[in-house]
């Protein structure tokens, strides 16, 4: 309401400027004519003196209309050719451009689209360069102990005890190398523009009890103690990729608590939507991880052995599940106190806005 008003008085006082410009160029073509008929002692006809007023008046009216046009086109093309400029700077892969603002300035719009597009292609470079950085680092690093204990066992002088173990070790960092790789899969598809949804209504009680018994050899072998409080609970989501944040989490849970720890796994319902409680009594972390535990491949311990280290996907790849379910995923955590992810998801994914596009396929 106050812009549409500010427009109109800006519209008026534009009206009575031209009006104001005319009748001064129609005063002055009048002088002007005066004066050259009392130069040349010339008395013409009253209608041909206004027609010669007239005339004059127009010409004074549209040079000086001209001479403003041009003075305003003069800079609207240097402001243009900043801004194609701009462009063909961000083009070339300089995303440090800030166009200087002009308030109330008719490109303004425009000014804050070219800034903001050059700060958010700064930042998504700024991320490819870290993910190509930190896929590089997580592949060479099993690759240089894969090489290190094949050439090891080439030479053949070890003991058969000894190359056992360094078999081993090939094989286990062989399976991380082809975790890092299925798990990079898997976030690729998660963040195409059509990633895999297909929801169906199950019980989600049923789903989190056959993870916990899957898990069972892992929770047995360090004697924790398993407490659930899992009522009745159906939901309409994705059964398969649920499966694995709820995978990850319980994993994640049993690996970072240590021997006669405790797991609590719990689901509570509100009006429109349901949170599972996934709280341990394991080693926690600190406020500084919890706000990186989401990103890819941070570690938020990374003192761990090569036996029991992770890719540092995994939680990336819960978090894109639990946002393609229009749900969010929290973290509360202190050192050697334990950590709890809270999971809330509506009961309903049918108003996820691809549903429709993706279920018709």
């Amino acid at each position: 309401m106050k812009r549409d008003v500010k427009e109109l008085g800006k519209r008026t006082i534009g009206l009575i400027g031209l009006l104001l410009a005319l009748s001064l160029l129609w005063a002055l073509s009048f002088k002007i004519t005066a004066y050259i008929y009392d130069l040349f002692a010339i008395q013409p006809h009253e209608l041909v003196r206004q027609l010669i007023n007239s005339l004059l008046g127009f010409f004074l009216f549209f040079f000086v209309i001209y001479l403003i046009s041009r003075l305003g086109l003069d800079r609207q093309k240097d402001r243009l050719d900043l801004f194609v400029n701009a462009i063909r700077q961000i083009a070339q892969g300089n995303f440090h451009i800030q166009l200087p603002k002009t308030k109330n300035h008719m490109f303004i719009k425009l000014v804050e689209s070219i800034n903001d597009m050059a700060q958010r292609l700064g930042h998504m470079e700024t991320m490819r360069q870290e993910f190509i950085s930190n896929v590089s680092h997580e592949i060479q690093s099993p690759l240089t102990s894969i090489r290190g204990f094949a050439r090891e066992l080439k030479e053949g002088n070890l003991p058969p005890q000894e190359q056992k173990r360094y078999l081993e070790i090939i094989e286990i960092e062989s399976k991380r190398l082809s975790n890092i790789s299925e798990n990079l899969l898997k976030l690729t598809s998660l963040e195409s523009a059509e990633p895999p949804f297909e929801p169906n209504r199950y019980r989600l009680d049923q789903q989190i009890q056959s993870v916990i018994l899957i898990c069972e050899p892992q929770w047995l072998a360090k004697q924790l103690d398993i407490n659930i409080s899992l009522p009745k609970t159906v939901i309409t989501a994705d059964e398969t990729l649920m499966s694995q944040v709820w995978m990850n989490l319980i994993h994640n849970s049993i690996k970072f608590t240590p021997n006669n720890g405790t797991i609590h796994i719990s689901i509570e319902s509100n009006v429109d939507s349901i949170q599972v409680i996934i709280q341990d009594s394991g080693i926690g972390m600190s406020r500084e991880d919890q706000f990186h535990i989401f990103e890819r491949f941070y570690k938020a311990d990374r003192s761990r052995n090569r036996k029991t280290a992770g890719s540092g996907l995994g939680l990336s790849i819960v978090k894109k599940i639990i946002e393609l379910h229009q749900g969010k995923i929290e973290v509360q955590s202190q050192l050697k106190q334990g950590s709890t992810f809270v999971v809330t998801l509506p009961y309903n994914n049918k108003s996820h806005p691809n549903l429709e596009k993706l279920s018709s396929k």
